[in-house]
């Protein structure tokens, strides 16, 4: 007995190897598979270890609705649409149509390739649709620009008793944010402070907040929420300067930027928004404010900052602000320079600014050569003509003008104003007379 005792130990070490070397050799699950894949970033092996599992027959009855959830997910990260709507066949053919779970991310399948159509449709077959469908359908507009769709959506959750959660109004604000729906912003914003229990304002939703209140002309609101904020990021500093500049207020933005650059919150001493480092985003603001306050010299120091300290490569927007900045100042022939210089094809809205800055200064040559660009452009935009025409009449060339004047065949593109009404913002269109 004592020698059996003994040995036992020995036994069950031997036999815990064994068991330890054949979990070694048995291979992974294929969720499993899936899982680290996905984990690991790699949507493209999640597809093609998944279309590996359809295709082995032993395998048919192990591809449960997570591995769809899993497939769901990586057409996400890929941007993948086409797939999306394999996988949807795929879901109907197992019968998995009525998982939540798997309707929530083919439709944000959807929405992320723009077909929001289809996306919808996905929303509308959800036989029990909770808090994360509506988010997601939501969300969905305003990822694709469509705000007033956005905020359509979230009045009928209301109306469907479902209460919105941190996320769904942090989307909500956005999209009031976009349509200038002040009204509806600040319901939202009374909702999150009336709420039983308290609604937790993180930072993403108290930015969230303070763009709706910049954007939408209410500044006061928008800065003391900021000056409250303990916790800033760049999104927060950066909301607060477009703001700023959006409102012809260049002195307060360009002076939050200079607070921004050496860590120095005025507002809040015991803030933790230190060495915050600026994005392309904040240089758009800054551009904006030195063109409504005409610091020229100032706008080309901050554009040549922003490549040579900070490694930002100006996008299209940041010489639409050059150009608008050189156009006030009335360095029209700068402005065309940078536009030639720029490395990207510029648009018509950038020639327009130049060619209206050329109607307000009588640049009569330069117009000429600007209405050339816009032709290859824009060629049956009425706009361009007009201007060229009001400068013919300028200089009293009044053969030029009616020449100008005949060559427009249509007439303007009517013009659209939103009005905010019992919580949405309606459109309207106005037709304008030919000028």
């Amino acid at each position: 007995m004592t020698h059996l005792k003994w040995f036992n130990p020995l036994v069950q070490r031997s036999v815990n190897r064994k068991a330890q070397f054949h979990n070694i050799l048995k291979p992974p699950k294929p969720n499993q598979i899936l899982k680290q894949y996905l984990e690991g970033n790699n949507p493209t092996k999640v597809l093609l270890h998944f279309r590996f599992l359809m295709r082995q027959r032993t395998t048919f009855n192990s591809i449960d609705s997570f591995a769809f959830l899993f497939a769901l997910k990586a057409c996400n990260m890929g941007h993948s649409s086409i797939h999306g709507k394999q996988l949807h066949a795929l879901i109907i053919k197992f019968g998995y149509q009525d998982i939540v779970q798997l309707q929530t991310s083919l439709l944000k399948v959807y929405a992320e390739g723009g077909n929001l159509c289809s996306a919808h449709q996905v929303f509308d077959e959800i036989p029990t649709r909770n808090i994360i469908c509506w988010t997601s359908l939501i969300s969905a507009y305003v990822d694709n620009h469509k705000p007033n769709k956005a905020l359509q959506m979230f009045r009928m959750m209301q109306m469907d008793n479902v209460e919105p959660d941190q996320v769904t109004v942090t989307v909500a604000l956005s999209a009031c944010a976009d349509t200038g729906a002040l009204e509806l912003g600040d319901s939202i914003h009374s909702f999150i402070r009336r709420r039983k229990g308290g609604m937790k304002i993180d930072l993403r939703l108290n930015n969230a907040l303070i763009n709706m209140y910049a954007k939408c002309g209410d500044i006061t609101t928008a800065r003391r929420l900021f000056d409250r904020s303990k916790i800033k990021d760049v999104t927060s500093w950066t909301s607060m300067i477009v703001g700023h500049a959006l409102h012809g207020q260049a002195h307060e933005a360009l002076e939050l930027f200079s607070e921004m650059k050496t860590g120095r919150d005025k507002s809040n001493r015991s803030s933790d928004s230190f060495n915050i480092v600026p994005n392309d985003v904040t240089f758009i603001g800054v551009l904006m404010a030195c063109s409504h306050a005409g610091m020229v010299e100032k706008g080309k120091q901050y554009f040549t900052s922003m490549s040579e300290d900070y490694g930002i490569r100006p996008k299209e927007a940041h010489f639409g602000c050059m150009v608008d900045l050189l156009c006030r100042g009335g360095c029209l022939r700068d402005a065309y320079d940078i536009i030639m210089e720029m490395p990207m094809q510029p648009n018509a809205v950038i020639w327009r600014t130049l060619l209206g800055a050329c109607s307000l200064h009588g640049e009569l040559e330069l117009a000429m050569e600007v209405r050339q660009k816009l032709l290859k452009l824009d060629p049956n935009y009425v706009g361009d003509s007009v201007a060229l025409s009001n400068i013919y009449a300028e200089k009293g060339m009044w053969n030029n003008k009616m020449i100008a004047r005949n060559q427009i065949k249509q007439s303007r593109a009517p013009g659209c104003s939103s009005i905010e009404v019992e919580n949405g913002v309606d459109e309207h269109f106005i037709r304008r007379m030919k000028s």
